[in-house]
């Protein structure tokens, strides 16, 4: 089982609580990884989930790159807008051989057809969509027994 989860949110997603509530809810991305947090915590067998969250591409790439220094086994990313164009995300996350879950808080094929297009998700263990901020529980709950 995975003891180390890093959980990283892209651009924008910092906004969540206040940003088209309507679509995104009221949740706010502290409240998100609190609750990843403590999820991890209540296993009791010292798993943990890392989190982090940036609004520029390179950042990113390079807090997936660290990940394997740390021991990181799992990873869930919300790449928020990257999905749809980073190339470099992919070769980072694919680079490091680190398994992850891609996660969306809206179902994006629902939405404009540019979000149809991800990146991420051929080279995904899975990828889920559509079912609001309870997208990241499932997703850090696969992760730690995976």
């Amino acid at each position: 089982m995975v003891k180390k989860v890093l959980l990283i949110n892209g651009p924008n997603l910092n906004l969540l609580g206040t940003r088209e509530p309507e679509k995104y809810g009221t949740t706010s991305l502290k409240d998100i990884e609190n609750a990843a947090i403590s999820q991890a915590a209540l296993k009791n067998d010292g798993s943990e989930v890392l989190v982090y969250q940036n609004n520029t591409e390179g950042f990113i790439i390079d807090r997936i790159h660290q990940a394997k220094t740390e021991g990181v086994g799992f990873i869930v990313i919300n790449a928020g807008a990257y999905t749809h164009t980073s190339v470099g995300i992919r070769d980072a996350l694919l680079g490091t051989a680190i398994p992850f879950i891609e996660v969306h808080i809206t179902n994006v094929h629902q939405r404009e057809p540019f979000r149809h297009q991800s990146y991420l998700s051929d080279k995904a263990v899975a990828v889920i969509c559509g079912l609001g901020v309870y997208g990241y529980t499932a997703s850090i709950e696969y992760a730690l027994n995976y």
